[in-house]
This record gives C-alpha cells, sequence and structure tokens, in this order.
C-alpha cells in the first residue's frame, strides 16, 4: 500500500551530518556522466550522496561563472542567496571562498539567513534599473537551490543581469568549463580560506526588506488587509519563512504562517506520489497536511523551498490544480491592471492548459506560447511586452500595476498573495470563479505521466520532425497542428506537441531519468483524455522507429 500523502516516518530521513560529510569528501570523476556539471532549466542539481553535487562542482561552477562574467565584460556585484536544503550552506560558503579570491564584489543576505529566488532576482533587477544594458557595472547573481527536490539534493543556479534564470549559451559555457576544471584537478580555480575571510570583505544586502518593502507595487495589500480574510501560509519549511513573517506585519493583514518550521530532514512533510520528501506545493500528496486544514481559513498558500512556486488551497476545493490557478490569475489580472500596456502578451509554456487559451482569447490578448523553461519569458517581463509569464509547473511572475518589470523568475509569493487579492476584491475564491470559466469555455482534463525511453529513443525524440507523426487524427478529432518548435517563439520545444480543437498531447524527454514526458489535455472529459493518452502513445512509439 502507498504511504504517498501519508507523514514521513524517521526511515524517510535523511542523515544531514553524512550528506554534508559526502559533500566535502567525495570526489567527482569528471569522465562519468552522472558526476559532471549538467545546468538543467534551472541550474545544476544533484546530491553529495551520489557524487553528483560536492565542494569540487561548487569550486569549478563558481570559478567558471567568475571566468563567464570577465568574458562578459562584468565588474558589478554578484548578489548571493541560499534556501533551506541541508548543502545550500556548505556550497555558499564554497562559492564565497571563489569568489572572494577572485576580488568579486559579494552581496550576501545582511540577516545571514535564506533567500527566495525571487528576492535574488529582485535585487539584480533594482540595482540594475539606472544602468544602461551594456553597462559593465551592472549586477547578476547566483541562487544555491533544488527547488523543490528532496532533501538529499543540492542546487546551484546562476542569473545574468537580466534578474532570470540564465539561457543555455550561459549554462553551455559554464557548465563546460566547469568540467574542464573538474578535469584539470581544479587548477584554475582561485581559493580563500573562509575562515581567513574578513567580514566586512563581504557586502551586506536586506534581501527581505527590500522585497516586501516594494510589494506594494504589484498587489493591492490594501483590499486584502480590509477584507479581512484570514490567510494561512506554509512556506514547507523553505526560505519565504521569514518573508510570511514580516508580510503579515508590515501590512496588517490577518496572516499566519501555520508551519514555521525550518529542518533539513523536512521531517514535518508528507509523502509525494513516490514516497519521497519533496516540497512540491503544487503535488496533494506533499501538500495534503495542508489540505487537511482547508476549512480553518478563507485560504491557505504553500511555497517551495526557494519559493519559485506556489499552491493554492480553498475550502470549496482543496488545492488547486496550478492550470486552473494560472487560468484565473491571467483571468483576473488582465482585467485588474489598466496600467498595463494594451498590446502585453500573456506567455504560457505549451504544456500549460488550453483554457489559458480560451481565456486570452476573450480577453483580446495576444498569447505567447514558448517551449518549456521561464527562462523564454524574461525578455518580455523586461520590456513589459509580456505582462504574465506562467508554467504548468506552478511557477509564474507579472508586471506591477505600473507595467514594470517585477522579477524576470518565478516568483510563488506574488501568486499566493494574488490569490488573497482575488479573494478581497471579487469575493470569490480562485476555484470558485475557475468553476465560472470552465462553465464558460469547457472541463478541462489534464494530466502528465512518464512512460519509459531509452537513451536512444529520447535522443531522438527530442530532434523530432513534425513530418514524423504520420497521423491525420486523435482520439476521433483532426489533428490540427503538429509541433516541433513553439509558435510564440519559434524555438525547439526538444519534443513534440499534437494539437486538435479539444485536445493535445505533449511529448519530451526527461533529462534525468529514462523515461519521457507525455502531457495530454482534453475539453471533453477524462474518458476522451484517456483515448488521447492511449493514441499519443501509440504515435509516439511509431515515430520512435517501435
Amino acid at each position: 500500500m502507498s504511504r504517498a500523502g501519508q507523514p514521513a516516518e524517521a526511515s524517510d530521513l535523511i542523515d544531514v551530518d553524512e550528506l554534508i560529510a559526502a559533500y566535502y569528501d567525495r570526489k567527482p570523476d569528471a569522465s562519468v556522466p552522472e558526476q559532471r556539471v549538467a545546468f538543467g532549466t534551472s541550474g545544476h542539481r544533484g546530491s553529495s550522496l551520489s557524487t553528483s553535487f560536492n565542494e569540487d562542482h561548487i569550486l569549478a561552477t563558481t570559478q567558471a561563472i567568475v571566468d563567464y562574467r570577465r568574458a562578459q565584460g562584468l565588474t558589478g556585484p554578484l548578489f548571493l542567496g541560499r534556501d533551506t536544503h541541508g548543502l545550500s550552506r556548505p556550497a555558499e560558503r564554497t562559492a564565497i571562498e571563489v569568489l572572494v579570491a577572485n576580488h568579486v564584489d559579494v552581496r550576501v543576505d545582511s540577516r545571514d539567513s535564506w533567500v527566495p529566488t525571487p528576492a535574488l532576482s529582485h535585487a539584480i533587477l533594482t540595482y540594475n534599473r539606472d544602468l544602461a544594458a551594456d553597462s559593465p557595472d551592472r549586477a547578476d547573481g547566483i541562487v544555491v537551490t533544488p527547488s523543490h527536490n528532496p532533501p538529499r539534493d543540492g542546487g546551484f543556479k546562476y542569473n545574468p543581469p537580466h534578474g532570470g534564470p540564465a539561457d543555455t549559451d550561459a549554462t553551455g559555457w559554464i557548465a563546460s568549463r566547469a568540467n574542464e576544471l573538474i578535469a584539470a584537478g581544479l587548477e584554475g580555480v582561485s581559493r580563500a580560506r573562509y575562515a581567513d575571510i574578513v567580514v566586512d570583505t563581504l557586502g551586506r544586502y536586506d534581501f527581505r526588506e527590500a522585497y516586501v518593502a516594494d510589494l506594494a507595487t504589484i498587489i493591492d495589500l490594501d483590499a486584502i488587509r480590509t477584507s479581512g480574510i484570514r490567510v494561512g501560509a506554509d512556506p514547507l519549511g523553505g526560505a519565504s519563512v521569514d518573508y510570511w513573517a514580516l508580510i503579515a506585519e508590515k501590512y496588517g493583514l490577518d496572516l499566519t504562517v501555520v508551519n514555521p518550521d525550518v529542518d533539513p530532514t523536512w521531517r514535518f512533510m508528507t509523502l509525494d506520489w513516490d514516497e519521497k520528501i519533496r516540497m512540491d506545493p503544487s503535488s496533494p500528496n506533499a501538500m495534503a497536511a495542508l489540505v487537511a486544514r482547508r476549512d480553518e481559513y478563507d485560504l491557505l498558500t504553500g511555497n517551495d523551498a526557494d519559493a519559485d512556486r506556489h499552491g493554492i488551497v480553498t475550502p470549496d476545493a482543496g488545492l488547486m490544480n496550478p492550470n486552473h490557478y494560472l487560468a484565473v490569475a491571467i483571468d483576473y489580472l488582465f482585467s485588474h491592471r489598466p496600467g498595463w500596456p494594451a498590446d502585453a502578451a500573456v506567455g504560457k509554456t505549451l504544456v500549460s492548459s488550453m483554457i489559458i487559451d480560451r481565456v486570452t482569447e476573450s480577453l483580446g490578448r495576444r498569447l505567447l506560447e514558448v517551449p518549456v523553461g521561464f527562462k523564454w519569458f524574461v525578455p518580455g517581463l523586461l520590456d513589459g511586452s509580456v505582462a504574465f509569464g506562467g508554467e504548468e509547473s506552478a511557477g509564474a511572475s507579472f508586471l506591477r500595476t505600473d507595467g514594470s518589470v517585477w522579477t524576470t523568475d518565478k516568483d510563488g509569493i506574488i501568486l499566493c498573495l494574488l490569490a488573497a487579492e482575488i479573494l478581497a476584491v471579487t469575493g470569490k475564491t480562485p476555484s470558485q470563479r475557475y468553476a465560472e470559466l470552465e462553465e464558460q469555455f469547457g472541463a478541462s482534463a489534464y494530466q502528465r505521466v512518464d512512460a519509459p525511453a531509452t537513451p536512444e529513443q529520447k535522443a531522438t525524440l527530442a530532434k523530432l520532425s513534425p513530418d514524423a507523426v504520420e497521423a491525420t487524427d486523435l482520439a476521433g478529432e483532426p489533428i490540427t497542428a503538429k509541433l516541433s518548435h513553439a509558435p510564440g517563439n519559434g524555438a525547439a520545444i526538444g519534443g513534440l506537441k499534437v494539437q486538435t480543437e479539444h485536445a493535445w498531447f505533449a511529448a519530451r524527454p526527461s533529462g534525468t531519468e529514462d523515461v519521457y514526458k507525455l502531457y495530454a489535455e482534453s475539453l471533453r472529459g477524462p474518458e476522451h483524455l484517456a483515448q488521447v493518452q492511449e493514441e499519443a502513445r501509440a504515435v509516439v512509439s511509431a515515430a520512435l522507429g517501435g
């Protein structure tokens, strides 16, 4: 019997001392693919216990970032933050050793505490606001986080001066250089001993105060306060814990941090679908304890470890599907932000719900459909041509009320506060509003499942041409589009998407496992979705030569 959704037990917890010891003791072999530095959509991730996130990785990657900055002519400060994972503090210290030795102006948290990803993006953009786009004085940043990953994991992400996730031209260069340094026994890495670094050497920045003080420029906090709605915020043991406390205090909100505990074992979590501890606020299993309290508050929210994802729990519906909430957020924002540019687009990843397409069309707005990865929204958020960018995995950000940029990375905190604003202003929970949208546009049945695939099949899938799909119908409907490139920006999707009038599926290879991810949706109900999935597997199998 599955223990998904059940409280973690002692046997599920990591040994933090063992994890940190392995970080220093184990040395990666650059000739072993699993032990190399590899940047996914959100930086390099791994575990010290599998020799994929160790001191040598961080020494080499930080030096590679320094070298990249020099190649780009950047001389401004570098903002550095960490989340609450057990490996984050050791990795932050390692990074400081390399940055200081290379005479980089490092800005760390003035409270020596945790920094959410959106607060780091906000800091970079705030610093760069009045600088020219090519100024060498611009700031950039590193956030040490594996996001919602299990407690055994570590992560290391670089945000260039645009404040968002680095694009592949940067991450590819950095990863290649880091692996060269590891293979060379770290020759070329400059390093100072942490114990010898004088405190005054590091610049200090109050990420929390700067971020929280600015929230009134993007959220109607007065409406939330005067409505008197009761909000419960669960940081899920992550970096947002002290931010929520200050938000409640500063703006006089009836907001309770329902779980203020921070523990690198995450012993207070309920297990995810695979019986692992994972701080995913979009997972009904990981959020089970919070969902059980839904009748105690008018609204409950959750964030992952670095607060770039959001989860919305309402008394009437429990945990909202991320796609459903994105549709509601878009519907509300474009109706309640008169200061936004009249021609600003709605951004979505191509594996997000068709309901978003319908909502966008009803608003008379342009839809920008891009591949998976928040980096695709960065240019539009920066120049205001995209007012909202969202991913189906519960990550999004949007513009300030005056139409200027807020963050160019995902911000789970503002999406949670927006849910409170929606309830305060409309008197309806986001789930109640979504039910109205489904009445208008059709009921969405949506699911993502994984299917086995060999490394060779994954490589083939990533490069498939639409011509490889010979089928003309899908689940009883004519196929209207076969896509290997996103319609919004022409970028390769690293897989395949097939659409009909009322349904679609997309198949993408996993970057970490021998599976491919099959996303599918139907506006004709669960039975039609099952038919779409069955035929999608056959289409993909045929295209892969199966």
